[in-house]
């Protein structure tokens, strides 16, 4: 990608797999990825793709194998303020506007040096509907909320499983804006994705699933 790996990876995975009941769903995996790197995690449909994303952050247990977080034993305590997930559930409270998310989930995690909500629900195209219960919203409106958390929010790796669905041409391009400019300012990305992620730097590394 744009920026190099730092020595230490951000992340790196040694024969990872998750098991359920004492089944691989994926694995084992190695991968490695450094700040200022995005990965598109790739597989099957029921390879073990968004799992792989819910063990990362934090949701689910590593089944076996080794999970290194800057280069110790990956902790969820250690990585929880750094890591966030964007996945089906987009976590958004339906009788609250995107205003309120959002002030919510900034007053638990804190915000990014310079970013506000309203700055944030702007740059995702919410300007107008800012104070609209989000059940109100349209499915595309709702994603674009979930978006304006990652600009809000302070978090070096962002988990994002399908980002693109239910958005527009526009809302693609948003995304894979806010992704290039999270990832050229040193952020770390995994993505899963049918193939919208475009990068003017090139092409980004890809991760194969298997079970």
């Amino acid at each position: 990608m744009t920026a190099a790996a730092t020595a230490v990876p951000l992340l790196e995975a040694r024969a990872l797999s998750f098991l359920r009941a004492d089944e691989p769903v994926f694995g084992p995996l190695d991968f490695s990825l450094g700040e200022g790197e995005l990965a598109l995690v790739e597989g099957d449909n029921g390879s073990g793709k968004t799992t792989l994303l819910r063990l990362l952050a934090g949701l689910l247990h590593v089944g076996a194998g080794e999970l290194y977080w800057r280069g110790a034993p990956w902790r969820r305590e250690a990585c929880a303020g750094e890591t966030l997930l964007l996945g089906h559930q987009l976590g958004l409270k339906g009788d609250l506007s995107p205003r309120e998310n959002l002030a919510i989930a900034a007053g638990l995690h804190g915000a990014r040096e310079g970013a506000s909500v309203a700055g944030a629900l702007d740059e995702v195209g919410l300007a107008g509907y800012e104070d609209e219960p989000v059940r109100r919203l349209s499915a595309g409106q709702k994603k674009r909320a979930a978006l304006a958390r990652l600009l809000l929010l302070p978090g070096t790796l962002w988990l994002l499983d399908e980002p693109y669905a239910n958005l527009d041409r526009a809302g693609i391009a948003l995304v894979n804006r806010v992704l290039e400019r999270h990832v050229d300012g040193g952020g770390s990305a995994l993505v899963t994705s049918h193939g919208a992620v475009s990068f003017h730097g090139g092409e980004p590394r890809r991760i194969r699933m298997h079970a």
